[in-house]
């Protein structure tokens, strides 16, 4: 109950490296999560290190080519944000991407049946990030999970030479800040009992 009270989106990070077996338990915690009909759906891709930059690099290239050509043309808004988060995982120590094997890119139509088993995968990929979350706070190390790797989907995938669904990433390392608790909605615009 701790980590999960504790918990906090780390955005600045030391540069002391997290090791492979720190790496190993945040990724085991990440993959004891429940599953939709145990199909543990999710792939998990670590980066560090000049891999790390590679990857970066070619998120950078897509955030630049969504300025000029969007595909979510309705998310505008969310590009500096994006560079924001790029900082971040610059500055982080590992980069891991997480992706639904079960699943292929937003960006092509699917059936009402597939896109169910998108939704049921995606809730259990959610249950394996927080996780590796928790783990990692229970291990001393900062993490944020990342929704911005969609500004950068077809770059990113042709890198990850993947049709996987990308679904986020995770910037893991040594916190170097200390970050008050945001602010919660109260119980009554988010609770409702009906007994």
């Amino acid at each position: 109950m701790s980590a999960i009270f504790k918990r906090r989106s780390i955005r600045k990070f030391t540069n002391k490296p997290v090791s492979k077996r720190i790496l190993t338990k945040i990724l085991e915690a990440g993959k004891a999560a429940p599953s939709a009909k145990n199909r543990q759906p999710w792939k998990f891709i670590v980066f560090s290190e000049t891999e790390k930059d590679k990857l970066l690099n070619c998120m950078e290239k897509g955030i630049l080519r969504e300025e000029k050509s969007p595909l979510l043309p309705k998310s505008q808004n969310g590009i500096a944000d994006a560079k924001n988060t790029l900082t971040i995982m610059k500055n982080s120590h590992v980069i891991i991407i997480v992706l639904n094997t079960n699943a292929i890119s937003p960006f092509k139509s699917i059936d009402s049946d597939s896109r169910i088993t998108e939704i049921c995968d995606t809730l259990s990929i959610g249950a394996s990030v927080e996780n590796m979350l928790l783990r990692a706070r229970e291990l001393g190390i900062g993490s944020l999970w990342i929704a911005n790797t969609c500004f950068s989907y077809p770059e990113l995938t042709e890198f990850l030479n993947t049709d996987f669904q990308l679904v986020c990433a995770i910037a893991l390392g040594y916190p170097d800040e200390k970050p008050k608790q945001r602010p919660r909605k109260a119980d009554s615009e988010i609770i409702e009992f009906r007994f």
